[in-house]
């Protein structure tokens, strides 16, 4: 959502106009530019940050509005998204979601949930920089980016993918883009109420704005596969979202940009290097059909890690060859890993993260469920508002 939401000001290059300059978008160096293997690859991270992209904590009325709870200077990943935008246009586009509970390698950390990988890195590289003399929104937002960077190298090794750009939007952000679009178009099966994520909905087509946007896309209590049905809840979501950016001529309403400009001001953190222009020019030819979401393939969802509870088990070879497959290409070897990572595990702090909380602030003992790739659905498509659980 980040991406879409930020590649829209050069649709029609009146967001640079109305704002002047690049609009204040916060950028960093996460990536290492883009590698030519078919497809432009980018990671769109959701993140339940409690502080804005330039470091500066969230007010509690903004928190309370959002069900977020406090501040409490956790940085869980729990949204991992990599779209696959392909070099040729008539491939369509890919958008794989990755469950936050994947157990996977993180580079200088060992085997963990892959929704902590940002938040690990980031505490061992906020001790580094306090002990340095960096202090306040400075030392939050270069944290960030060092956990940036470990998350985009672990989701490089786990996938064979080469990550091209990264876009990371926060709990705020997420609500103010959706109010600037208007909100966006759902459909359930059957009506919730969930206390946790505060998704309280009726069944049918509806649309979302604001802090139910976030419900909306939260909830994973009361859902019959757990965070794997949550995933499936995103994918429907960013299908709707994109019926809506391709259909509803969003992006050559000058007005609608401008909006959506003001709206990632502060909330979006982009790599620096991404060439936004080229990206338009591909998404500018897909039709909503070509737009598929889909989820890695998985094994077993009730993985025991002990420290960390239950986890989502993944093949990385299986998960290699998946994304090779979006484009036709050989599967990738994984980058290797810099023998200075290794260190990191041992570092003080290194393990300082707690478990991620539930959506109640609870640790969460794990409570994954939902069946093996096999059982998987097919995938969903931005033609059209799709209905789901």
């Amino acid at each position: 959502m980040a991406a879409l939401s930020a590649t829209v000001f050069l649709a029609t290059g009146t967001g640079y106009a109305v704002l002047g300059g690049d609009g204040g978008l916060v950028t960093a160096d996460i990536t290492g530019g883009h590698v030519a293997d078919g497809a432009t690859d980018i990671l769109l991270v959701g993140s339940d940050s409690r502080v804005d992209a330039n470091g500066n904590p969230l007010p509690r009325d903004v928190l309370d509005a959002l069900n977020a709870g406090d501040s409490d200077g956790e940085q869980n990943t729990d949204t991992l998204m990599v779209v696959r935008v392909p070099d040729d246009p008539s491939q369509g586009a890919s958008a794989v979601s990755i469950p936050r509970d994947a157990w996977v390698e993180v580079p200088g950390f060992g085997k963990r949930k892959i929704n902590s990988a940002l938040a690990r890195s980031a505490a061992v590289a906020r001790q580094d920089l306090a002990a340095r003399g960096v202090t306040g929104p400075e030392l939050e937002k270069e944290a960030n980016a060092a956990g940036s960077r470990t998350l985009v190298q672990t989701v490089e090794r786990f996938t064979g993918v080469s990550i091209d750009h990264y876009a990371q939007v926060n709990l705020a952000g997420f609500a103010e883009i959706t109010r600037a679009l208007g909100g966006v178009p759902v459909c359930l099966r059957a009506p919730v109420d969930d206390r946790y994520s505060g998704a309280d909905f009726d069944a049918g087509p509806q649309t979302v704005e604001g802090a139910a946007a976030l419900s909306f896309v939260r909830q994973r209590h009361g859902l019959p596969g757990g965070d794997l049905d949550r995933v499936r809840r995103q994918q429907a979501f960013l299908a709707g979202l994109t019926h809506r950016l391709l259909s509803a001529g969003t992006l050559a309403d000058p007005t609608a940009v401008a909006a959506l400009l003001r709206a990632v001001n502060g909330a979006v953190v982009l790599d620096q290097e991404w060439d936004l222009a080229s990206l338009i020019a591909h998404a500018g030819r897909l039709r909503g059909d070509r737009v598929e979401f889909r989820t890695v393939p998985t094994e077993r969802s009730d993985l025991r890690t002990g420290s960390e509870g239950v986890a989502v088990e993944v093949d990385p070879e299986r998960v290699t060859a998946f994304f090779a497959g979006l484009t036709g290409a050989d599967p990738a070897d994984p980058p290797p890993v810099d023998p200075a990572d290794t260190a990191r595990a041992a570092a003080p702090g290194g393990d300082s993260v707690p478990a991620e909380p539930d959506d109640d602030g609870n640790a969460d003992p794990g409570d994954v469920t939902g069946g093996t790739a096999e059982d998987d659905p097919p995938a969903l498509t931005a033609d059209g508002v799709p209905c789901v659980d």
